[in-house]
């Protein structure tokens, strides 16, 4: 019996790399005040189709959706902010002025399966909500670069573009599909097939003749009003304050409808298909256009199947599965009735152990106490039961001895060390 396609187990060995990540996000995230956030993994359909763009590949393409037993149109989420723009409206947070949230958890996409890109796949997110400040959108991007870096990701790009309001896209389009229809036969396929329903994503087309034609295509930067460019200068100007190097790319759109103004990407340095780490950007007309109160708003999400895939060999350099401190070696039913109090005076210590449970020789158990890494094994059988003691093995010294049980209590946090 197998995994489904495109999903993947994480095991014991791997988890404590998830762990680090979501430590390392919580901490940086907590010093600015965000919060975190959990949605259910399952939304209407219709959520999902109002908010990220009926042209879009995953609207067309990629969702997982179902008719349950009760006929409604239900879809695992495909991403989180269209959910947490819906939290948002029916838990009424809009009245408080603020909303600084962040979430880890699993997203769904049918698509084909390759290394960094799992049809099960998660995302850690921020979404700053309510406030149209050029300082909320330096914020989110200076904790999206923070966070990768103190994770060890060297070597990355930070791009960012604007791409304006509806009206001045609206005008770019109109002339990106006039100067796009003369070579429209020379185009890849998907370009083709996006000309009139969605020409803004063509900008993001990984083909290389496509992008020999964009290269003297119209720019969205000069369809611009003084608004929408006073508002990129000042992200801009806030990111070198803060020494964040970065690199204006006027072709970068995002694959998703509800964005404007402010997108941007983290990059590695890796030339294939799957080196984008973090997408994000702002999305003024989201939460309105879910029956909401018109609410500003800005985010990001950072794939962490793709970052792991990166920074996992960093991550083994400051890592390791913590091993335990004390095995329990028993034998015979009163030994393993008194066992218990040690149980608990580990517990209330706070020292790391493991209770052996296979009713094998000593032999064997303290076999296993060696494999595991343990630095101390506790052996109590019929004859410690008989003299009231327990016997101490210490494992890398192959050293043993025996103390009264009511001093082994009192020394109990040695194993600490």
């Amino acid at each position: 019996m197998q995994p489904l396609r495109g999903t993947k187990d994480i095991l014991p060995y791997e988890i404590i790399y998830w762990q680090q990540i979501y430590n390392k996000a919580s901490d940086i995230l907590a010093l600015h005040n965000y919060s975190e956030i959990r949605t259910p993994i399952i939304e209407t359909t219709n959520l999902f189709e109002r908010t990220i763009g009926e042209s879009t590949d995953i609207i067309n393409k990629e969702m997982y959706s179902f008719t349950d037993q009760s006929n409604r149109n239900i879809t695992l989420r495909p991403e989180a902010t269209a959910s947490i723009a819906r939290a948002f409206i029916s838990n009424k947070l809009y009245q408080s002025k603020l909303q600084k949230l962040w979430y880890l958890g699993p997203m769904f996409r049918y698509e084909r399966p390759q290394s960094g890109r799992q049809r099960q796949f998660h995302q850690l997110g921020i979404e700053c909500i309510g406030s149209l400040s050029p300082m909320a959108d330096t914020e989110v991007i200076h904790l999206a670069s923070k966070i990768v870096s103190q994770l060890g990701l060297k070597n990355y790009v930070l791009e960012i573009n604007s791409i304006g309001n509806l009206e001045e896209r609206e005008m770019y389009k109109v002339d990106l599909i006039k100067y796009l229809s003369k070579y429209q036969k020379d185009l890849d396929e998907d370009s083709q097939n996006r000309l009139y329903s969605n020409p803004l994503r063509i900008l993001d087309s990984k083909n290389m003749k496509t992008q020999e034609i964009l290269e003297y295509a119209p720019n969205l930067n000069q369809y611009l009003n003084k608004t929408s460019t006073e508002h990129f200068y000042l992200v801009c100007k806030y990111l070198d304050n803060l020494n964040i190097p970065h690199t204006i790319n006027h072709k970068l759109v995002r694959g998703l409808d509800y964005y404007n103004h402010t997108t941007f990407e983290i990059k590695t340095n890796s030339k294939n298909s799957q080196n984008t780490i973090c997408g994000g950007g702002r999305y003024d007309n989201l939460i309105e256009q879910l029956g909401g109160p018109k609410t500003p708003a800005v985010g990001w999400a950072i794939g962490i199947e793709r970052l792991l895939k990166v920074i996992q060999k960093e991550l083994q350099l400051t890592l390791s599965q913590k091993q335990i401190n004390v095995y329990i070696a028993t034998q015979g039913l009163a030994a393993q009735t008194k066992i218990w109090e040690i149980v608990q005076n580990l517990e209330k210590e706070k020292i790391k152990f493991e209770l052996d449970l296979s009713n094998t020789s000593f032999q064997k158990q303290i076999k296993r106490a060696s494999k595991l890494g343990a630095k101390f094994c506790i052996i109590l059988g019929d004859q410690e039961i008989n003299n009231n003691c327990i016997t101490t093995r210490k494992l890398n010294e192959h050293k043993q001895y025996t103390v009264p049980y009511s001093s082994f209590l009192e020394e109990i946090n040695k194993f600490k060390h």
